[in-house]
């Protein structure tokens, strides 16, 4: 019975001869059947396990990027003029987002539906409110003026009015524009009715450190800024880091801020007194659920995160935060936006802690999580549309106009140091070090052997065994140059040893081509 045949080319014992071409055995064939073996195994010509399996077929070539004429046209301009142009849309969108934000919030606030609690009834007062000031005032009738003071500290309420006893009651510490403004406009109407001048009595004064309570609105302003910057510089610049590695520089980045924030704010300016560390906690889980925020948002805008993170922790933040003028004393959206933004949870949490007005912390912390909670969400479908979007771009090659001009940016600075090198004599090698081109009609005294210069041949020590980088002169072009650009040399590789070299005359030197500088 036959066996089988091995399937190894056969070779010849025969030497090689001189000249010659060797012959290499040829690589051995797949094989796709089975030999038989007999008995009950597989008979001959069974497929091998695993040759069935699908070919893969090369993936389409994508077709080129699409240039348009403008972006031909930018190309054109110079490198740094591209970068700077590419980043003027920052400017203009600060000065609209403060025009349509800031200006339209504050150039006229005036009082909406400002809730009074009225204990007891006096339909005389109600009335002539309606008709002096309408849409201005909302009466709450209160059976308790306990119940009603309580509402007042808790910011529900902008005062109370007690007509059996003609007082007003304000809280100062948690709304100082309110608490100046709203009993001073009911008295007017009641003095008006024939009524006495109302007393007015101040359920929670400010201290005298902060006059006019603007103190927790700036330090909000500094928390929010704090939080969505650090995650924004992690957006533009840290696009490859993982999760966890962004996670940690939020948190920790985050704790060094309210530290440095809570510290110039109370110890060192004194606006605050006392209440560090809780306002520390309090700032550092605000800086974190904003820094997840924008983290996660990043993915999505690249390096325009600026635009979202300062729409939404800055321009619409600050008018709806309560902390210049309540919510009562807004325009729309700005009013309805109170309940959203994080900076109004901020500043009640912070008057809260200070000064013991406003909402309890509850509000906050539920605001603070659901920031944090988005940000996670968004972080986590992001970095997989990121990575989408990055191997896109990979495979298709295609590029973007910020991109090409950091190029082009690179590119002209590098060849602009090679040229300042070359006239001073100088040249780069590729390990960034510098070479003193030879010349005998110029020498740089520096170039002297000695403790401080090194040795004569340039700044090294030790000849380097590295190649040069060309160095550009006048009068040749390069690979897809224009003519007009400088010719391309190399700095001379110097042989031998470094006593070789430093006397005048020996072979090492004499074998060495000279260079003429350019000008001489």
């Amino acid at each position: 019975m036959s066996t089988p045949r091995n399937d190894v080319p056969k070779t010849t014992d025969t030497p090689d001869r001189s000249g010659a071409a060797v012959q290499r055995p040829a690589p051995p064939r797949q094989r796709t059947s089975r030999p038989s073996t007999g008995g009950s195994g597989p008979r001959r010509g069974a497929k091998v396990a695993g040759t069935g399996r699908p070919q893969r077929t090369q993936a389409p070539v994508p077709e080129p990027q699409h240039i348009s004429a403008y972006r031909r046209w930018y190309s054109t301009l110079h490198p740094s003029l591209q970068l700077i142009g590419l980043q003027l849309w920052m400017p203009l969108f600060f000065i609209v987002g403060f025009c349509l934000c800031y200006v339209f919030a504050f150039h006229a606030p005036h009082p909406h539906d400002v809730p009074i609690a009225l204990v007891g009834s006096d339909p005389g007062l109600v009335a002539a409110v309606q008709k002096a000031l309408p849409g201005e005032f909302v009466f709450h009738p209160y059976d308790s003026l306990i119940a009603a003071k309580r509402d007042v500290l808790a910011g529900t309420m902008a005062v109370a009015y007690d007509p059996s006893t003609n007082e007003f009651f304000k809280a100062s510490a948690h709304q100082f524009q309110v608490a100046s403004l709203v009993p001073a406009t009911l008295s007017a109407v009641l003095t008006a009715t024939g009524v006495a001048t109302p007393k007015v009595t101040e359920l929670a004064a400010l201290p005298a450190w902060d006059e006019y309570g603007t103190v927790p609105m700036y330090v909000m302003l500094a928390w929010c800024i704090g939080g969505y910057m650090v995650a924004m510089f992690i957006g533009i610049m840290g696009g490859p880091l993982r999760h966890r590695t962004r996670m940690t520089v939020i948190v920790v980045g985050g704790l060094v801020i309210s530290v440095i924030t809570n510290t110039l704010a109370g110890p060192v300016v004194g606006a605050i007194h006392g209440h560090w560390l809780p306002l520390v906690l309090i700032a550092w889980g605000w800086i974190v659920a904003i820094g997840l925020a924008v983290n996660g948002l990043s993915y999505f805008v690249g390096r325009f995160i600026a635009a979202p993170a300062m729409i939404c922790f800055v321009f619409l933040s600050m008018p709806s935060s309560g902390g210049a003028y309540p919510k009562w004393f807004m325009p729309e959206p700005f009013a309805w936006l109170n309940h959203v933004v994080v900076g109004s949870s901020m500043v009640d949490m912070i008057k809260h802690q200070v000064y013991g007005v406003g909402p309890g912390p509850a509000r906050g912390l539920i605001t603070m999580a659901c920031y944090a909670g988005a940000g996670l969400v968004l972080m986590f479908l992001g970095k997989l549309w990121w990575e989408r979007r990055r191997i896109r771009a990979i495979v298709t090659g295609r590029t973007t106009m910020f991109q090409d001009a950091q190029t082009a940016n690179r590119e002209f600075l590098g060849a602009q140091r090679d040229a300042e090198l070359e006239r001073h004599g100088l040249a780069s090698t590729e390990t960034g070090t510098l070479q003193v081109i030879r010349d005998d009609e110029w020498e740089d005294d520096r170039a002297g052997g000695d403790v401080f210069t090194g040795a004569p041949d340039g700044l090294e020590n030790e000849p380097l065994t590295t190649g040069r980088i060309p160095v550009v002169r006048a009068g040749t072009t390069r690979p897809g140059r224009s003519s007009s650009a400088p010719r391309s040399t190399q700095a001379p590789r110097q042989t031998g040893t470094r006593g070789d070299r430093a006397g005048s005359g020996t072979p090492a030197q004499e074998s060495t081509p000279r260079h003429r500088q350019p000008g001489r």
